[in-house]
């Protein structure tokens, strides 16, 4: 930045940080306050009620906490943000922790995605996963934590109340029925099997059910039985049994037991070996929906947060855009009475945060700490086994000479191409113990003929190399051949050529018998089948691989303009628009039969099985 004597007159230095001065001219209002590092950087964010008694008491306490502490040395000056109340500038401190991800924040990185069990608002509705945002024109239950937990769900509402699954292109144009009317996972409403009438019966019943009304459908069920029974309809009445025992088992596995439709989440937090988890479980129309565990980060910098600081954060970041139900019951102290605030501002409802829970509330804290326990257990102990396997691989090419293997730099190249067309370049980053998505890197190939992987190899890394720092170990999936085609790159970029490391497929490409190749002269290494470093090696190699065939598959068909109807042969343009528009896209053709698909004008019967076993 240019100073006051710049001729130019570009800008002006800042005048020197006053911290006595700031602090005597902070207001007694609510606002949100950043502590400012060295660049401009943010180290913390926070909010206040009273922003003068808040970032005071930072300043004139005569113990912090160590992680407050550590804080306090970094930091060089503060701003602030005065807003009109405390519930707005919790709304505030959210979007800068988002936007600004500060060090000494508990920060959730949580893409808010959670899964749905969609109800379709079409005359007869299609029971399907989903994700997104909701409207008015479906029936959304949920959200459930994971998509097994709906998919899990959906199978179970599928076997009891017969609900179709397939697209609305699909249904339209069935003129038989599919597998799953032949093994009683549909009623077949595509073809006219069960009216609509009957068939709103059945979605109904399977709303109230996922509502909370369980007891209501099963009796329902019950009486349906034993009408049947009584009339002698004794193979309606085995299907009603059947329905009945499916869903009194998937009452059984998902009930809380709780005596009544409620809905609520239950949030525990554990910090165990300098690492936090948050569980939450969630319980809608008293159905136990599932767990999920979240692991936030910077929760243990300097010094550990405390649970309720996990939980207040965890809290104020999960709900912000998120349905929150009436009843949160939650370990730990009393919140936040502005964040209680929020809360139901956010819900539009009361909220009742329940902190020592009776009866079964209790239970299902336990639980749910039980789980927590359970999720940090299992990171702490593959987080151990994964540094185990970075401290082999180090031994194993001479690098473990008691520098931090934290640091550790590891980047692994591959090629892909499909009969040399549309060559692509993957670059994947290993790094404190872990692959580290956000730095990988795809490189299009060109100017080489087809096929050639070692000058594909020598384009990527000079490319890569020619303006990056170079990491301590390059990985080249490949043997001599493209190992020399690196050794040459670093030769004319001075680059220390022991850091490249060929993995060279081992007899019959089996896993477990790569050969590791040097650049450097050394002789080649086999760790063998039950070498911790190969099994580091293999995940990265294989991350590449996967990182490269994903990009080129995209790039080939981003090449190609078409669909994999131009793949086949007697497909032209005006065929494949009549089955496009017959079938609503290529999905619908796919799960169309053979009988279908010749039922479009200019498709013929061989045509139509051809194209059935090309898309199977």
């Amino acid at each position: 930045m240019a100073g006051k004597d710049d001729p130019q007159g570009q800008g002006v230095q800042p005048p020197p940080f006053d911290l006595r001065e700031f602090l005597a001219r902070l207001p007694n209002r609510p606002g949100v306050y950043r502590m400012i590092g060295a660049g401009g950087a943010v180290l913390y964010v926070g909010k206040a009620r009273d922003l003068k008694k808040r970032v005071c008491s930072y300043f004139t306490r005569s113990q912090q906490s160590p992680r407050i502490a550590h804080m306090l040395e970094r930091v060089e000056r503060v701003e602030i943000t005065v807003t009109r109340s405390e519930a707005e500038a919790l709304l505030l401190e959210n979007n800068l922790i988002k936007t600004a991800a500060p060090r000494y924040n508990i920060l959730f990185r949580d893409d808010k995605s959670y899964p749905y069990l969609k109800l379709t608002g079409h005359a007869f509705p299609r029971i399907v996963y989903y994700r997104g945002a909701v409207d008015r024109r479906n029936r959304y239950f949920g959200p459930y934590p994971n998509a097994w937990s709906v998919r899990e769900a959906i199978q179970a509402l599928q076997k009891v109340f017969r609900l179709r699954t397939c697209e609305d292109s699909v249904f339209a144009n069935r003129s038989r029925p599919c597998l799953l009317y032949q093994i009683g996972r549909c009623s077949a409403p595509c073809v006219g099997l069960i009216d609509e009438r009957a068939y709103a019966e059945d979605v109904e019943a399977a709303a109230r059910f996922l509502q909370g009304g369980q007891r209501e459908v099963l009796a329902g069920i019950e009486a349906k039985m034993q009408a049947a029974a009584a009339e002698l309809r004794f193979e309606e009445a085995a299907q009603l049994r059947d329905r009945l025992a499916a869903l009194a088992r998937l009452q059984s596995r998902q009930s809380m037991e709780t005596g009544q439709d409620v809905d609520a989440d239950i949030i525990v937090a554990v910090v165990r070996g300098g690492r936090a988890c948050v569980n939450l479980a969630m319980v809608r129309g008293g159905r136990h929906l599932g767990d999920k565990a979240s692991f936030p980060v910077h929760a243990a910098e300097g010094a550990a947060a405390t649970p309720a600081e996990i939980v207040e954060a965890f809290v104020a970041q999960h709900y912000d855009g998120m349905p929150v139900p009436p009843v949160l019951v939650v370990d730990g102290p009393a919140p936040d009475e502005a964040l209680l605030d929020w809360l139901q501002q956010q819900a539009g409802h009361p909220v009742q945060w329940i902190r020592q829970p009776q009866g079964v509330r209790r239970e299902w804290l336990d639980l749910a700490r039980q789980n927590a326990e359970l999720s940090i257990a299992r990171l702490l102990a593959e987080e151990g086994s994964q540094k185990e396997r970075t401290r082999a691989l180090a031994g194993l090419l001479g690098l473990d000479d008691g520098g931090d293997l934290d640091r550790l730099r590891i980047e692994c190249f591959d090629i892909s191409h499909t009969m040399g067309e549309a060559t692509q370049a993957s670059c994947v980053v290993y790094q404190h113990h872990a692959m580290q998505r956000g730095e990988y890197r795809r490189f299009n190939i060109e100017g080489i003929v087809g096929g050639d992987d070692p000058a594909a190899m020598r384009q990527v890394l000079a490319r890569r190399y020619s303006d990056a720092a170079l990491p301590d170990v390059v990985l080249i999936d490949g043997g001599a051949a493209q190992v020399g085609a690196a050794r040459q790159v670093f030769e004319e970029l001075g680059a220390d050529v022991s850091a490249l490391v060929g993995v060279a497929k081992g007899e019959g490409r089996k896993v477990g018998l790569e050969t590791l190749v040097f650049a450097d002269g050394r002789a080649p290494i086999a760790p063998g089948r039950d070498s911790a470093a190969l099994m580091l090696v293999a995940q990265i190699r294989d991350e590449a691989h996967r990182f490269a065939i994903t990009g080129m598959r995209s790039r080939r068909a981003k090449a190609r303009k078409g669909s994999r109807l131009d793949e086949i042969e007697g497909i032209g343009p005006k065929r494949r628009q009549r089955l496009l528009a017959r079938f609503g896209g290529l999905r619908g053709i796919m799960a169309a039969s053979v009988d279908d698909l010749a039922s479009v004008e200019g498709v013929s019967r061989t045509l139509a099985e051809e194209i059935y076993r090309r898309l199977h």
